[in-house]
């Protein structure tokens, strides 16, 4: 046989995305990945058939739940040795390992495994362990999240921040401008969430709830149909009814269902069918559009600058014109210095017109921000901005009505410096908005890895299949069975009930060469199945899946302030008054230096006087020394940093990784698997028999072609160069061709029985 007369080596890869998956930044509470290339062995396929049934009379056991404290682990395949060693105990019936907070929570039957025997496992790894005495059922700290709209730099999140910091039960907030989020962690039991969104709106701004933090699930669902007060009423009671349905929250006007829940005990098509069943089929119920998502809030803000910005050029350039250019253009310059009433002329009066609305219509927002600042005893940019060009706008009116009243006062307005300062500044916001829309495109692009639709399949007593139906992937839920087709997206973490396959599973591990999955083997959402039929069982939907762990991972390392930005913050507190104090030093320097005749009276312009000149540099200060660049430099450096990461695969925990960064000297990688360019490619042969390097290759070729491996793939690719024709080649067709998952090819090619795999 062939296959004994060779040896090939192959160099596999995992591409440059995956290097810094494992050590920079281990993936959260679903380690469930091999340190190495995997090969099935007997004792893993038991293990995984454990996961799939459980014996009968422990059915009726009462189940426990223990906490242990496991020092040591690095990354997530040490997570992923503990969590695979408690899973072959006896009795185990879930266990979860998180490797960020070193805990390991495992679901188990006493009567058939004790929390000692889990203990000594654990330690058997090779990691200490220590079981946590705490009452598991009720959190005494939780962590909320609130999306905050109207925040313009860092005076706003640092008075959000102390507002929340004030309020009792709360442990610590933090307030991300970039991300126009807040994290705050809090003792349920002291304060709730909707106290904290209160205590944010007395400051001003706008909150929106994202999570409560508790261990809940929620859904928002559209009704369609006569959605009347009966109706309401008895949807209402049938959907609090249900076991696991925590809150329901109903919106006559929008036609909106909020249901909080447990996934463990029910789901969201329960409530699809329960909300249909009560209309006796009036009502149909479907997932509710996302329609306060970030990304549109985003979207909105973007647009209505930009809409500000256009309507500001639409008055202002004519201000400019009529006040830069025109003067220099005979006859529109007569025109312009025609005088109305004593020294007013046509062109103060038109500028005056034409800034007005910029000033106050559509420079409106920095009034508010700064009335919003000031009354709660800080002062942000809006304040800047709102004096500044008040001081050029009111001076101006001051000497248009100078002009009106006097016969022989000249004066000159600065109509042109308000509504320009306004246009520009409005510009740099658009500018702003738009460059944080983009930073958060990486997290859009991660959870863009779930796939949209799933199969659902039924099983009779028996264990055949007795429907199919597609649906959308959201409402997936516990225990459910998924089909997943080849090229298809493993649309949620589970186990393998049935089938066998290779599935890419690069975008978590980082290893771009596809495992071999069969019955008992774990699986994670949004990975890529390439060969082979799966029949998977839900463990973790939603909030819990891998995929949105990894989310919520990037989220807070987004929300996670640098300590140079720390030092950034407490300068801004001290900025803007240092800066309003600057501005009027300045100008009372130039003038008393006017006054006193200090400097030539050439520096001074022919139409403007001492006075007006030292006005100006006063404005001048004030406006240009803005504290957002300050405010936000760091933390959209850390949101594209930590984006762009998670998009290449990379999970960096915050600002402080990337700002130590730079003082790393020497990376040391735990495998060699990914440091290659993610294409496995032959670099060597060696023939243990006399034969011609074509013809063996010929044979090989002839099975491989057959396979859809990429070793196979690789090999084949390899075979091209001794064929004649490299561009089309022509192989010897193969006969009863058998895949081995997991293991390699055979197949009959001419006279000889060619054999390609690994070495069992």
């Amino acid at each position: 046989m062939v296959s004994k007369g060779f040896l090939m080596s192959c160099l596999g890869g995992g591409g440059r995305e995956g290097f810094a998956s494992r050590s920079l930044s281990p993936r959260p509470h679903y380690p469930s990945m091999p340190k190495y290339p995997r090969r099935k062995s007997t004792v893993e396929v038991v293990g995984g058939e454990d996961l799939e049934a459980t014996p009968e009379a422990t059915e009726e056991e009462e189940k426990r739940v223990a906490l242990f404290s496991v020092v040591g682990m690095a990354c997530a395949a040490c997570a992923g040795s503990v969590e695979k060693a408690i899973k072959r105990l006896p009795g185990i019936h879930d266990a979860a390992v998180d490797v960020l907070n070193d805990r390991a929570q495992v679901i188990f039957y006493p009567a058939f495994v004790s929390e000692d025997t889990i203990r000594e496992t654990i330690e058997d790894v090779g990691f200490e362990a220590e079981l946590i005495q705490e009452e598991m059922k009720e959190k005494s700290v939780l962590t909320c999240r609130l999306r905050i709209k109207g925040m313009t730099c860092t005076a706003c999140s640092s008075t959000i921040e102390s507002a929340l910091q004030d309020v009792p039960g709360v442990h610590k907030a933090l307030v991300a401008l970039a991300t126009e989020e807040a994290e705050v962690r809090y003792d349920p039991r002291v304060v709730s969430a909707n106290q904290l969104m209160e205590a944010v709106e007395n400051t001003g701004f706008e909150a929106i709830l994202v999570t409560t933090g508790e261990d809940i699930n929620r859904i928002e669902l559209k009704v369609d149909g006569p959605f009347s007060t009966r109706y309401i009423s008895m949807v209402n009671n049938s959907l609090q009814a249900l076991p696991g349905v925590d809150d329901v929250n109903i919106d006559p006007l929008l036609h909106k269902v909020t249901i909080s829940y447990k996934p463990d005990q029910t789901g969201p098509r329960n409530f699809i069918e329960i909300i249909e069943s009560t209309g006796s089929g009036q009502l149909k119920a479907s997932i509710y559009p996302e329609v306060r998502g970030k990304g549109l809030h985003r979207h909105e803000e973007i647009n209505q600058y930009y809409q500000c910005f256009l309507w500001s050029l639409v008055f202002t350039i004519p201000v400019f014109l009529t006040s830069m250019v025109f003067m220099y253009i005979p006859g529109i310059k007569e025109a312009l210095d025609k005088k109305i009433v004593n020294m007013l002329k046509v062109g103060e009066l038109l500028r005056w017109i034409l800034s007005t609305p910029v000033q106050f219509i559509i420079g409106r927002r920095f009034y508010v921000g700064a009335y919003k600042a000031l009354r709660h005893g800080s002062a942000n940019m809006d304040v800047l901005i709102a004096l500044g060009t008040n001081a050029a706008y009111f001076y101006s009116i001051y000497t248009v009505l100078r002009a009106a009243t006097s016969p022989n006062f000249m004066g000159t307005d600065f109509f042109e410096t308000s509504s320009m300062l306004i246009s520009f500044i409005l510009l740099g916001k658009y500018l702003e908005v738009l460059a944080k829309g983009k930073t958060s495109e990486a997290i859009a692009k991660l959870m863009n890895l779930a796939p949209e639709t799933a199969i659902l399949i039924s099983y009779d007593n028996e264990g055949n299949v007795i429907s199919e139906r597609e649906i959308d992937s959201r409402l997936i839920q516990k225990n459910d069975i998924i089909k997943v087709m080849p090229g298809g997206k493993v649309a949620s973490d589970g186990f393998v009930i049935w089938g066998q396959s290779h599935v890419n599973e690069s975008m978590i591990t980082g290893e771009s060469r596809p495992v071999a999955k069969r019955k008992g083997d774990i699986v994670i959402g949004g990975t890529v199945n390439e060969n082979g039929v799966l029949h998977i069982r839900a463990t973790h939907v939603g909030s819990e899946s891998a995929l949105s762990q990894i989310v919520r991972l990037v989220e807070s390392a987004q929300m996670a302030k640098a300590p140079v930005q720390k030092f950034a913050d407490r300068i801004s507190k001290y900025f803007v008054p240092l800066v309003i104090l600057l501005s009027l030093v300045t100008w009372l320097i130039w003038f008393l230096a006017g006054k006193f005749r200090s400097y030539p009276k050439s520096w001074i312009p022919s139409s403007i006087d001492s006075f007006q000149l030292a006005l100006q540099f006063g404005i001048s200060v004030m406006v240009i020394a803005c504290p957002c660049a300050l405010g936000l430099a760091t933390p959209t450096a850390v949101m594209v940093g930590t984006g762009v990461g998670a998009s290449q695969g990379v999970l960096i925990k915050g600002g402080q990784a990337l700002e130590s960064a730079h003082k790393v000297n020497c990376i040391v990688f735990d495998k060699t698997g990914t440091l290659t360019t993610g294409n496995p490619v032959v670099i060597n042969t060696r023939l243990l028999k006399n034969m011609v390097l074509r013809d063996f290759y010929e044979y090989v070729a002839a099975a491989e072609v057959n396979s859809e491996h990429p070793l196979a793939k690789a090999i084949v690719q390899y075979a091209k160069k001794f064929s004649t024709d490299e561009e089309n080649p022509v192989w010897p067709e193969a006969q009863d061709f058998i895949a081995i998952t997991g293991h390699g090819v055979k197949a009959r090619v001419g006279n000889k029985e060619v054999v390609v795999g690994i070495r069992a």
